[in-house]
């Protein structure tokens, strides 16, 4: 489901770690009242989220995380927003800050997870381990907000199991939404020493399209709205599956598992989708429909009024 946020970057400020995967304490910075006016105006869409990104949140001085909320704050009493959301670590929430937060139009709060496994989050310095996430989203729960979690896959010391595994855990967390970034090797990171030693090999773009598209295919079984797959950008890019269209990559791969779960002699079927799901269904440059004709299933896409991921399979 797409999910509209004005995003506003917080330079790493608050954040005490320096995971193996991240370089943002080279980031400086203050986010002024003016950046967030300029960022709303470029919005133009009095439903989107005002949400903080990028450090975390929680855990920077308290009179600044306050004044940049009372600023979005008031761009929501004029209609120009719809809610406030934001990211932070599992130990930057405690009853001290939601109490705090309980004064602002606070949708969600996302958790930087990123595991659930604790042997990883060790490895890749994390500073919290799994039952840290566990109390924060319960303490979430309780002051009454909206819970999003964020993980990874493919980090150091991690293997497809402890990935799906780490999915497990966060279904069973019950959040609101989720995000799933699969970890990239960027500069000035322990992960790039690590990978220039031999000591860390990240996923091939098909490794980590197939390992979130069956996390993905997890989270939609138990109606969790997934609101992201794959990084923005990337910079200072040395190694890993990055790919702008990761996303639609992954959607793509799920719908293809839904049709070849459907087809059983070979022959020449028709496949019924969403309208806006035609292009996941057929894939980058026709792969999928490459990939079933190769199999001796000749198929043709046909646009339906279905919900989304939903597919007809019917032989001709």
């Amino acid at each position: 489901m797409k999910h509209a946020n004005i995003s506003i970057f917080v330079p790493h400020r608050g954040c005490k770690m320096r995971c193996t995967f991240c370089n943002q304490n080279a980031i400086t910075g203050v986010v002024s009242k003016s950046d967030i006016e300029k960022s709303v105006s470029r919005s133009n869409d009095p439903n989107a989220e005002i949400a903080f990104f990028g450090g975390s949140f929680t855990l920077i001085e308290k009179d600044y995380m306050l004044r940049l909320l009372d600023c979005a704050k008031e761009h929501m009493q004029k209609g120009r927003a719809s809610a406030i959301r934001f990211s932070t670590r599992p130990d930057g929430i405690n009853d001290e800050i939601l109490t705090l937060l309980k004064n602002y139009p606070i949708s969600v709060i996302e958790l930087g997870c990123q595991s659930m496994d604790d042997e990883v989050l060790l490895a890749n310095r994390r500073g919290h381990n799994a039952e840290c996430v566990k109390d924060a989203c319960a303490k979430i729960r309780e002051y009454g907000f909206g819970l999003g979690l964020q993980m990874m896959t493919g980090l150091y010391k991690s293997t497809p199991q402890k990935d799906i595994f780490t999915a497990s855990e966060i279904i069973a967390l019950k959040p609101d939404c989720v995000r799933i970034y699969p970890t990239v090797v960027i500069k000035n990171t322990e992960l790039a020493a690590l990978y220039e030693k031999g000591e860390y090999i990240p996923q091939t773009l098909d490794e980590a399209v197939d390992l979130a598209a069956r996390i993905y295919e997890m989270f939609l079984q138990k109606g969790i709205n997934v609101i992201r797959v794959g990084l923005h950008t990337v910079e200072d890019f040395i190694a890993g599956p990055f790919h702008p269209a990761f996303g639609e990559m992954v959607q793509s791969k799920i719908m293809l598992n839904r049709v070849l779960s459907q087809l059983t002699n070979k022959g020449d079927y028709e496949i019924y989708v969403a309208e806006n799901f035609i292009s996941k269904m057929v894939g980058q440059r026709r792969l999928n429909i490459e990939i079933l004709q190769n199999l001796g299933y000749n198929c043709t896409v046909y646009k339906k009024d279905l919900p989304p991921f939903c597919v007809q399979v019917i032989r001709v």
